[in-house]
């Protein structure tokens, strides 16, 4: 059995925190809240453990992992180059939703980033993650806190749905406030690239990196220098199908189809966006998990209206969930 400890969020007991680094430093697998999901942390530095943490997940040796630090001090034994702006970005939005990909330094195992010559690297924001690191000592690995390709866990209970009984600690610290992973920001080549939208938005980053561009990689195949980029990810058990076009054509559509898959004896669960994507954002990953619980068997979901950066990310975690099953309402 999975050892769950409940600790206050805004100010989490020392000795629980002190209990599960000592678990990081032996090498154990221990879930925490970050602002964003639950990641579920190795020592980064670790090979055989950051294998455990691979096999505990089911998640394939090419999709790489995010590296977590208690502050921007310790990043420099992580990376072999340091470009300028790095300072300007951790000034701004570390701790916080935002990942860097830097070329990575010979002390990052090639587990950690499926052999790639880059790690991606974040500072994180959550009381119980920057307190956990902090008493660590040490550079965390963590992905999300969940099977591979299911929905990610912004509740411990989501963790335990997935994980319990292979993984060795769960510190229970409340819902996470984001919902969705962390922006991903790849600075190992010429033109900076957003490779994952969140919470960090291309119009935040933009003062700080006018070329900054948005990448868009759809079916790539082979280890990717970012988490999250495969065609089928998020995805609840039942199928999701997403439908895009005008808001009235889409309801339309949707209410068609589902008066359908009813009177054919299928039970149908609904996903529309709130008009505010803080609030999706922060219920989807959930709202996916109560559609499991309950026995859905077809799912259809429109996108949040496109009113800020963070609807961007939504829509790209909807996307992925419905893995290719999308209906354009023209």
């Amino acid at each position: 059995m999975t050892t769950v400890l409940r600790l206050t969020p805004d100010h989490p007991e020392p000795d629980l925190i002190a209990d599960a680094a000592a678990c990081l430093r032996r090498g154990g697998l221990v879930a925490f809240p970050t602002e964003t999901v639950y990641g579920l942390g190795v020592a980064a530095l670790d090979a055989a453990a950051v294998r455990r943490l691979f096999a505990a997940k089911g998640r394939p040796a090419d999709d790489p992992l995010i590296v977590h630090i208690a502050s921007p001090d310790v990043l420099a034994p992580l990376i072999a180059v340091r470009p300028p702006v790095v300072a300007a970005l951790a000034a701004r939005f570390w701790p916080g939703p935002l990942t860097l990909v830097l070329h990575r330094s010979r002390l990052v195992p090639d587990a950690v980033t499926a052999g790639l010559d880059t790690v991606a690297v974040r500072v994180p924001a959550h009381p119980v993650a920057h307190a956990l690191l902090a008493a660590a000592g040490i550079p965390v690995a963590a992905p999300s806190a969940n099977l591979f390709s299911r929905p990610s866990p912004t509740q411990a209970a989501h963790v335990l749905e997935d994980l319990d009984g292979r993984i060795d600690l769960v510190l229970d610290g409340g819902s996470t406030p984001v919902g969705v992973e962390s922006t991903v920001l790849d600075l190992s080549g010429d033109v900076p690239e957003v490779l994952r939208p969140g919470a960090v938005t291309l119009e935040m980053l933009r003062p700080l990196l006018p070329a900054v561009r948005m990448r868009v990689v759809a079916g790539a195949q082979g280890p990717q220098r970012s988490p999250g980029l495969l065609t089928r990810h998020y995805s609840p058990r039942a199928p999701l199908t997403l439908y895009e076009g005008p808001p009235d054509r889409v309801l339309a559509r949707i209410r068609q189809d589902a008066d359908i898959a009813q009177a054919a004896g299928r039970r149908v669960g609904l996903l529309l966006p709130h008009a505010d994507a803080a609030v999706t954002a922060a219920r989807l990953y959930a709202a996916l998990r109560e559609f499991d619980a309950t026995g859905v068997e077809e799912i259809f979901a429109s996108l949040p209206p496109a009113t800020d950066g963070l609807s961007q990310a939504v829509a790209d975690r909807l996307r992925r969930a419905a893995a290719g099953r999308v209906v354009y309402c023209a």
